[in-house]
């Protein structure tokens, strides 16, 4: 005997926007097929043309409300399961009214709810949104729309620093923030490569080439080559980037001479090191070329000159600021 007041199931069954549309999961498939109906407020929803080319009936319109819902479960034997296809933002307005529902005390059993992810987000893949994102102001924004890679050099030396700083101040919730400027400075330059008539590139272009860069890099976790020590991997690198710049005729050859002048003192002697050559210092009057052989100096004694001068720098701010506090 069917009992018309049985409560049945409801199935909040979600999905993201970030995986493509047809791959659920099983348990996602399983109750979609099982499913007394299937109701989806919102008929461009991404999944449905797929669900319904697996043969599962979706019912479209306005999306039941609480009360509706909960009629739509009772009868049959032990009640209907209602499979609701929920929208990107999963339905607050039924889940709400659910709750309020069950916790009004009118109701004499209500339907048991459960929440079906049917796909999940990776990790990485809110990357995909900052490139959508990204895809919308470069078309919409006046500002950003005109954009070249010159505008933007300012900003990209600006969030370095400010990163930096944040990884210096030990501040996580600011390192976090400063690390989404500087990403934001590479999807920006990506997307304005993106225009360029002559050499065209997109942000798959920078990522794929850094990954065959990193694999290539590092044989000892993708490829056959060991390394037990931190001295190992170093020397792996080493190696496998001086194969990739074989074309270069001077060890200068890609050493980029904006950076801050103590870096880049540090880097010169680095190359010069490690082509192999004894080149001495040229000599000269003034504070430059002082400070580059502390420079030089800094780097042969295992120290970076710039992290050095920076963390003096900001012992003589503290000490500005005691200077200037009342006493």
């Amino acid at each position: 005997m069917n009992d018309s007041s049985a409560p049945g199931r409801i199935v909040l069954l979600t999905t993201t926007h970030r995986v493509a549309p047809g791959l659920l999961s099983w348990p996602a498939w399983q109750a979609l097929r099982a499913a007394d109906r299937v109701l989806c407020a919102d008929p461009a929803h991404p999944q449905l043309p797929y669900v319904r080319e697996a043969g599962v009936e979706v019912e479209t319109g306005a999306a039941p409300d609480a009360r509706k819902l909960v009629d739509l479960c009772r009868g049959g034997d032990g009640g209907r399961t209602v499979v609701v296809l929920a929208t990107a933002e999963g339905e607050p307005a039924l889940t709400d009214g659910l709750a309020r529902l069950a916790g009004s005390g009118r109701e004499p059993a209500m339907p048991d709810l459960e929440l079906l992810p049917g796909s999940y987000d990776l990790p990485g893949a809110r990357l995909l949104d900052v490139v959508q994102v990204m895809d919308r102001i470069r078309a919409e924004c006046p500002w950003s729309s005109v954009r070249t890679h010159d505008d933007l050099l300012k900003y990209g030396v600006e969030e370095t620093f400010e990163m930096i700083e944040a990884i210096e101040e030990g501040d996580q919730a600011e390192l976090c923030e400063e690390l989404g400027d500087v990403l934001l400075q590479v999807v920006f330059h990506a997307r304005i490569a993106q225009d360029d008539p002559e050499s065209p590139f997109a942000i798959d272009d920078v990522a794929g080439g850094l990954v065959e860069k990193l694999v290539h890099r590092h044989p000892h976790v993708f490829g056959d080559e060991t390394a037990e020590t931190p001295e190992d991997v170093k020397a792996h690198w080493v190696n496998r980037k001086a194969v990739e710049k074989h074309e270069r005729t001077s060890a200068t050859e890609g050493v980029p001479m904006g950076q801050p002048a103590l870096a880049l003192a540090a880097k010169l002697d680095a190359r010069a090191r490690g082509a192999g050559l004894d080149v001495p210092l040229p000599s000269g009057e003034g504070v430059g070329y002082e400070l580059l052989a502390l420079a030089v100096r800094a780097v042969r004694e295992g120290t970076d000159p710039e992290a050095a001068l920076r963390a003096a720098a900001r012992a003589y701010r503290d000490t500005i600021r005691e200077a200037e506090s009342p006493h």
